[in-house]
């Protein structure tokens, strides 16, 4: 099986409540269908050889949805940690959440801190649930700790990045979002700065493992310049300065 170049990919799993009502369902059946979904995506990602998978489960604006709806999300929460926990281990997979996670259930949060700690050894896939998360709070957080920890010094972007919830897990090389939406919506602000973007127009409960490989497969091939030239381009410049160069003496 062919493994993928891209270190860190990070997903917006979006479209679980048009999904339901396209069906004239509430809301809830969608993340309820799109909670099965995850596993998949987790597997397929390890099977590829991705080192870090970053998933958006809950964003700082979701407090503003319906309560019963956020209900659902937290119980949602609690059911994979207690599912996925065994084959999370098993799979030598590091599991973080990065957030705001003060209003969860104190189970939940048990949970969590629980598959923690007796994930932080391995060397797997890095699973990060960005849960209560926002980009913009991630990044005014870390330069407010930096300020109080370091008055008077000068903020580099390495300092920053130091400074982030996670920086082990690095830039971000891929960004998906489903659903349709083309926008990032807050998610991984400072690490998506050079990531390449796909939009898919899949709803998140009907996003497969293949789909999933298509895009990656898709993106591997793209030429990341970071800001340079491509390699073509370069060449061609080459040239022309050769040639240049030739003029000019002939002048």
């Amino acid at each position: 099986m062919e493994k993928t170049n891209l270190k860190h990919i990070a997903i917006i799993m979006d479209g679980n409540g048009r999904w339901a009502q396209c069906r004239s369902h509430e809301r809830i059946w969608g993340h309820i269908r799109g909670s099965k979904i995850v596993s998949n995506i987790v597997e397929e990602a390890d099977d590829l050889g991705v080192k870090a998978l970053t998933l958006y489960a809950f964003s700082t604006e979701n407090w503003s949805r319906p309560v019963g709806e956020v209900t659902v999300l937290f119980k949602l929460l609690k059911k994979f940690l207690l599912k996925e926990r065994s084959r999370i281990l098993k799979n030598n997979i590091q599991f973080k959440v990065m957030g705001d996670t003060s209003k969860l259930p104190e189970k939940t949060k048990k949970l969590i801190a629980d598959l923690e700690e007796d994930s932080k050894s391995n060397v797997g896939l890095k699973l990060t649930f960005a849960f209560g998360y926002g980009g913009r709070d991630e990044i005014v957080s870390a330069a407010n700790k930096f300020i109080k920890e370091n008055p008077g010094k000068e903020l580099t972007e390495e300092l920053l990045q130091s400074y982030l919830l996670l920086p082990q897990l690095g830039d971000v090389d891929l960004m998906i979002r489903t659903g349709g939406d083309q926008r990032i919506s807050n998610f991984l602000l400072w690490q998506s700065a050079y990531a390449e973007l796909y939009f898919s127009q899949t709803k998140w409960p009907d996003f497969t493992r293949v789909e999933f490989r298509k895009i990656v497969e898709f993106v591997s091939k793209r030429e990341r310049r970071f800001g340079n030239v491509c390699s073509s381009d370069l060449q061609t410049s080459k040239m022309m300065a050769v040639e240049n160069k030739e003029i000019i003496t002939n002048l």
